[in-house]
């Protein structure tokens, strides 16, 4: 067999992890052909790729970023008027011109979204989903995400030190624009005093609240950890717009960390690089089944695979009786 292997969006520790496992996999146990794509579906546009061999997946379990290169290129978004391109119906047919017998895409919601729609065309595609902010539904953990995690923990334990020598209240955004995930698990690991996810919402009041009561009780400094979704479409920044108010509610002085998007690079975790390595193997054995139209999944300690059109259109958000939650909650952590 012939398969072609893409990455699409943004970057994420671990898809080079992800590639290695699938390419090894297939060259190595099943005797495949592996073509890498170059700036995902655009690469597929344009026909841009390379031949995968031994030589070319050395070095990439703890490598950052993606050798594949990356784009956001959305074919199925709207029609080049400029050139009057099917964008779709190019693609389908330079697959099938390239004699690829099945497409590995290695992607977020978006990516997702769109495999699903070649798969309905009669594609073989498999995906892998990647994400550091941990939204794609239907799997448990996705790549990328303990790493992120792991980054915005270490800056948080950093802020503490900063903050208490100053007695500051200290903001920090992290990544998280429809869902909580970074911000809960590095939040609740980096001992912040108040989490602010997109999924719960807040008032400014009862955070001030918390943080004079702390005062009180002796506790000359406050961690404020928030998501950057949380402003639901304002422009200003979440950390800023919260320290502003923060200092407004309670006079004590306040200072802003956006921690950007430091989160998303340099080298994955041992947990993202052993899950980038199972599900690439997985995905490999589902085309060898022949088991097109689905993605790997992470459920319940198990690699598995889920339905495409289950995948799509959905998105998996903080549930609000999440155990860390209530658990945080008994530990009188504000979460707004």
């Amino acid at each position: 067999m012939r398969i072609g292997i893409l990455t699409s969006g943004g970057d994420c520790p671990g898809i080079n992890a992800t590639i290695r496992g699938v390419c090894k996999t297939a060259i190595y146990h099943f005797g495949m052909e592996v073509v890498g794509i170059h700036s995902g579906f655009q690469g597929l546009l344009t026909k841009d790729v390379e031949r995968l061999d031994e030589k070319s997946l050395s070095g990439l379990l703890n490598m950052g970023g993606t050798i594949l290169g990356t784009s956001r290129e959305k074919p199925f978004k709207k029609r080049d008027l400029a050139t009057d391109m099917d964008k779709p119906g190019e693609i389908v047919r330079n697959i099938q011109e390239l004699g690829l017998d099945c497409v590995v895409c290695i992607g977020g919601n978006g990516t997702q979204k769109t495999a699903a729609k070649f798969a309905d065309m009669g594609v073989p595609i498999v995906s892998v989903p990647k994400t550091i902010d941990n939204d794609i539904w239907g799997t448990d953990f996705s790549f990328g995400f303990d790493t992120a995690v792991s980054i915005a923990t270490d800056a948080i334990d950093r802020l503490h030190s900063t903050a208490s020598s100053h007695k500051r209240v200290m903001v920090i955004e992290v990544m998280g624009h429809k869902a909580g995930w970074i911000a809960l698990y590095s939040g609740m690991a980096g001992g912040g005093d108040v989490i602010l996810i997109p999924e719960i919402p807040y008032d400014i009041k009862n955070i001030g609240d918390t943080i004079i009561y702390r005062l009180k009780k002796g506790k000359a400094y406050s961690i404020v950890v928030v998501a950057e979704g949380i402003m639901k479409g304002d422009k200003k920044r979440a950390a800023e717009y919260i320290a502003q108010e923060i200092e407004y509610e309670t006079g004590i002085e306040t200072r802003e960390t956006v921690l950007g998007y430091i989160q998303r690079g340099g080298s994955p975790t041992s947990f993202d690089r052993n899950l980038a390595t199972r599900m690439g193997g997985h995905a490999t054995e589902l085309i060898v089944q022949g088991k097109f139209g689905r993605m790997v999944t992470w459920s319940r300690n198990e690699i598995s695979s889920l339905p495409l059109s289950e995948v799509t259109g959905k998105l998996k958000a903080v549930p609000e009786d999440h155990d860390l939650i209530i658990q945080g909650r008994r530990l009188g952590i504000s979460f707004g």
